[in-house]
């Protein structure tokens, strides 16, 4: 799909522009938008108005055809509620309703001129950000299996964006940044929404390497006699029960100055988890395919930063294996040893999460980071917590992650992409003593996102680091199942923000 950013002036007007269609807006209270008014030169959309033809209400729509003194050949009315200044919500239903609408017409080519400097706290360019994550997410389909495709594809090729007012080189920066965190939240998705059976952990260490060979990042994948060199006893301990070989995946793009310390992000990628020994419930298990999504989110940022070429340090960090029962799998009650040196009691091996990222975080003291973000689908008790809507954000309490912690709050509220802060405290530490080992892998009954959260943190002394939790909003289950794309968007903006 081709973006651009059009404007407008006496000579080149919206009305005498040739194209396949022109979307604008209209309010609830029959008012038009000032692009609307633009085309009603006989008073054509202002009739339909009128007649109760479209309510104005958020997401409503009518085509109109050969409007007298206008050379676009369709224009499209969409409903944008108040005209007081939209909400985001309201501006998201319009635009929504928008590609839905475009995607069902013949045209190749759209002018979307809705208001998009009228979004209440944002501007125009967030609201460009909308259309183009909008547009790539409608026409996303999960049917690459299927024998028989989704035939309802999209059939424009170029969509331009109407202007306020003259765009500025940052403008069309960030339009061009939009369009890559558009085809790295498409990578996550394709990933995530692969089965278990084709999604391996060698087939994870593939992607990585068609990624790196792409846009010349630095890559090395670790296997098992490397990870062993390195005393990675916990990682290890989770794959010991399945067949497919563990991968240990280090991603570089070195897109700052060379002695700027980077930012790592560490991706949990257990491709299927049963439980281990301490075996899932059948039903929903199919589900577990989608536990390599924080590995999946840390290649589709890749791919959303080495497009648009950030100038930015960033490390990323896969740990990839499968937790099977087998007879040669960890037994719950197992002690291992970490990385770190660390002995580990493993109470259920269904906390398999923890035990692979531990390691991980110890492998990235190497780097001497200026920040670690580990990225996890770890816990249901996450989705207990907040639901599906937002993803868990854990870190320690101090000035150094408080600071952490707001720029990924700020960077996930500017792309609906949106996480919580949760505790981490010395109290729910206690919840983890084992009598047998140095901690247990999991806690006493409650809190269990958190507690999760402080097993991570003791292996986190080194360097300052966030944990966030996505379990409830990786995928989606029911009838929409499938992967979501998220965190791409919030660790993106974060290192855009960081950047810049």
């Amino acid at each position: 799909m081709d973006f651009s950013i059009k404007t407008f002036d006496a000579k080149n007007t919206i009305a005498t522009t040739k194209t396949g269609c022109i979307v604008v807006g209209i309010f609830e209270n029959k008012k038009l938008s000032a692009a609307a008014k633009a085309l009603d030169n006989q008073g054509e959309i202002s009739a339909a108005l009128k007649s109760g033809d479209i309510s104005g209400k958020p997401g409503s729509t009518l085509l109109l055809r050969n409007l007298t003194g206008v050379a676009a050949e369709r224009v499209l009315l969409i409903g944008l509620g108040n005209d007081d200044g939209l909400s985001e919500k309201d501006f998201s239903s319009a635009v929504n309703a928008t590609i839905r609408a475009l995607s069902s017409l013949g045209a190749q080519e759209a002018i979307i001129a809705l208001p998009l400097e009228s979004v209440k706290g944002r501007d125009a360019s967030w609201a460009a950000q909308t259309c183009v994550l909008t547009t790539y997410q409608q026409a996303y389909r999960s049917d690459h299996l299927k024998s028989t495709k989704d035939t309802t594809k999209i059939n424009l090729k170029k969509i331009a964006l109407a202007w306020p007012a003259a765009a500025s080189a940052k403008d069309k920066q960030r339009l061009t940044q939009s369009i890559a965190l558009a085809n790295g939240v498409n990578l996550t998705k394709e990933l995530g929404d692969l089965p278990a059976n084709i999604c391996t952990p060698s087939y994870l260490a593939s992607a990585a390497k068609k990624l790196a060979k792409e846009y010349k990042l630095g890559i090395e994948v670790l296997d098992r006699k490397q990870l062993e060199t390195l005393k990675m006893g916990s990682f290890l301990s989770v794959t010991n029960g399945s067949d497919q070989p563990p991968k240990f995946i280090v991603l570089k793009h070195m897109g700052g100055k060379a002695k700027d310390a980077p930012v790592v992000l560490v991706g949990k990628g257990i491709t299927f988890d049963t439980g281990g020994i301490s075996l899932k419930p059948g039903a929903s298990m199919d589900e577990m395919k989608y536990d390599m999504c924080g590995a999946a989110s840390v290649l589709g940022t890749f791919r959303a930063i080495a497009e648009m070429n950030l100038k930015l340090n960033v490390i990323g960090v896969i740990a990839a294996c499968e937790n099977m029962p087998s007879g040669r799998a960890t037994k719950p009650g197992d002690i291992v040893t970490s990385m770190s040196g660390l002995t580990i009691e493993v109470l259920n091996t269904d906390a398999e999460g923890r035990l692979v990222l531990c390691d991980a975080l110890t492998y990235v003291e190497r780097f001497k980071p200026a920040a670690v973000i580990d990225i996890a689908t770890l816990t249901g008790a996450c989705i207990v917590a907040l639901g599906n809507h937002n993803s868990g954000l854990f870190t320690r309490d101090d000035a150094a992650h408080d600071k952490l912690a707001n720029e990924l709050l700020v960077a996930g509220k500017s792309t609906s992409d949106t996480a919580w802060r949760m505790p981490i405290e010395d109290a729910y530490q206690e919840q983890l003593k084992s009598n047998f080992a140095d901690l247990a892998n999991i806690g006493t009954p409650g809190g269990g996102s958190v507690t999760a959260a402080c097993f991570l943190e003791r292996f986190t002394k080194k360097y300052t680091w966030a944990h966030l939790d996505i379990a409830g909003t990786a995928w989606k289950s029911g009838a929409a199942k499938g992967a979501t794309g998220r965190p791409v968007p919030l660790l993106t903006t974060f290192l855009i923000n960081r950047a810049n």
